[in-house]
């Protein structure tokens, strides 16, 4: 067991491999808000791109390096063991004085077998093997020359022979590499294979003044377990992503390895510097920017991470949070306050949210808003505090401000321009918004009636729809980002009709652009205003 002294660096890829995420492309902009709150947040290293992969990626790497201007995280470049791959991460991590150039080679024999099958690479396998040796060491050799932060990373190395991946780190550290990553790549291993590749290489290689890294996928569900796994067999790096994204399956996600370590340090004896309390804007960030948000049981980020809906966990958790909850919901941004109203609530969580929402409810009338709240919890999936204030008092009106969607009528047919008609509320006004529309599709033209209505475009990043439920009369939700100028809002809504759905969701996406709430350079992601300078 390590000391409690030993520290862990924690090695975000949110930027690279989760990027790589089929549809997570993100703009320059958003990565710039996303390095911003890691660096905020006090993760170690950034991996900021792959740059010979394109010239966006280039110039994500060396805007990062010159917004960080070589104060806080270490600012890393990807490159394969290629010349030219080398040569463009130098040329975009640039001379920033805090950077690291990271590359990497195929060890296993399957990735051998199928990338070095070109003669020049040898006819043999002791030949390919001797051909991936020269590599890795000239690799490392040129990175060496530019930066003395070179880590190299054994692809594969999960399923690479034990005798060789020792062979091969050998090289890179004789080269000059200073950071050894070994990488489940295809999450493949168990956590006991993964903490043997650990052991093996700390027993045949001379790792004086080296840092070993984990960097784990989560194909067979065990990214984290392997991370951690890791951390116990001597690794001190961990290689993560928000939210887990990343290639396939993803990544070992930041917020639970982080967490998981700090939670249980009796057991894994090491210490990181992360601000844990920035966890759940950066989650939002990074759901709002890549489109892709977390389930809601995700651990740590997800909607349910801190959420009870059963009575008695409602009742335990209201005398003591401990009694269900092992971390302070607080302390990793999230709301302390996470009673999740629905049908196998009690009356324990219906009046204490209700107090929290400064609604007094007399004690004659409780048992008649309690058989009110149990008949809607019968009929939907979860009750809002909007529902709440209807259950309490029928005739209340809410919003306060905002808009609301009063009607919505779609017409489209074979060989006719989809035709949409909106009527918005103005909640601060009393006015009513009425605004016709064609599009593209009946839901182009609801947004671009709703943005008539609304009294200005605004541009669409996201859209996206999932069923709910199954059958006829399934339950969809949609799920839309918008943005105003270097603003971000998402909003989402769940019913039986998607178009109607559709129109709410952005509706919800507006207000969160509301006048009144926005900053130049601010993000809104679930209702929530998160700050970060303009990208």
């Amino acid at each position: 067991m390590s000391t409690p002294t030993d520290r862990v660096v924690l090695f975000d890829t949110t930027l690279r491999d989760g990027e790589q995420s089929p549809g997570a492309a993100m703009t320059l902009a958003a990565k710039l808000r996303v390095a911003r709150i890691l660096a905020a947040m006090g993760v170690d290293v950034i991996e900021a791109g792959f740059p010979v992969s394109s010239p966006q990626q280039a110039d994500a790497v060396s805007a990062i390096v010159e917004m960080l201007g070589g104060t806080g995280p270490v600012v890393c470049a990807l490159a394969r063991a290629h010349e030219n791959d080398i040569r463009a991460a130098i040329e975009a991590l640039g001379s920033g004085p805090n950077t690291r150039l990271h590359t990497f080679i195929a060890t296993s024999d399957i990735h051998i077998a199928a990338k070095f099958s070109a003669p020049r690479f040898g006819t043999t396998d002791a030949e390919r093997r001797a051909s991936v040796l020269r590599m890795a060491t000239e690799a490392v050799q040129q990175a060496r020359a530019h930066t003395p932060d070179v880590e190299f990373s054994a692809e594969d190395a999960g399923r690479t022979d034990h005798g060789f991946l020792c062979e091969v780190v050998s090289a890179a550290v004789e080269a000059g590499a200073t950071t050894i990553n070994i990488p489940d790549t295809t999450g493949y291993c168990t956590p006991s294979d993964y903490a043997a590749l650990f052991r093996a290489v700390a027993d045949c290689c001379d790792l004086t003044g080296v840092r070993l890294s984990t960097h784990c996928h989560d194909d067979l569900g065990l990214a984290v377990a392997n991370t951690l796994a890791g951390v116990e067999a001597g690794a001190r790096q961990v290689e993560v992503t928000i939210n887990g994204i990343g290639e396939r399956a993803g990544n070992a996600p930041l917020e639970e390895v982080a967490m998981a370590l700090r939670v249980r340090a009796d057991h894994y004896g090491v210490s990181h510097g992360l601000d844990a309390t920035l966890l759940g804007e950066a989650s939002r960030l990074v759901s709002v920017v890549t489109g892709f948000a977390p389930p809601p049981n995700k651990a740590i980020v997800g909607a349910n991470a801190f959420a009870h809906e059963a009575g008695i966990h409602q009742h335990g958790v209201l005398k003591d949070r401990a009694t269900y909850e092992i971390m302070r919901a607080e302390d990793v941004g999230a709301d302390a306050q996470g009673i999740r109203l629905g049908r196998h609530s009690g009356r324990h969580g219906l009046f204490a949210r209700l107090d929290r929402m400064g609604v007094e409810v007399p004690a004659a009338d409780r048992e008649t808003v309690y058989d009110r709240f149990v008949t809607l919890a019968d009929q939907k999936r979860e009750v809002y505090d909007a529902d709440l204030l209807r259950i309490v008092d029928p005739a209340a009106d809410v919003p306060a401000s905002g808009f609301a969607l009063v009607s919505l009528s779609v017409s489209t047919g074979t060989g006719e321009r989809p035709h949409a008609e909106v009527t918005l509320l103005d909640a601060a006004t009393g006015d009513l918004r009425v605004e016709t529309a064609t599009g593209d599709g009946p839901v182009d033209a609801i947004y671009r009636a709703l943005d008539g209505a609304a009294g200005r475009p605004h541009r669409l990043e996201t859209y996206s729809i999932r069923a709910l439920t199954q059958a006829a009369d399934a339950q969809g939700e949609a799920l839309v980002v918008v943005s105003d100028g270097p603003a971000m809002a998402q909003g989402k809504s769940t019913g039986t009709d998607i178009l109607r759905a559709s129109a709410e969701a952005y509706v919800a996406a507006l207000n969160g652009l509301d006048e009144d709430n926005h900053r130049e350079g601010e993000v809104v992601a679930d209702g929530i205003m998160a700050s970060f300078d303009a990208a």
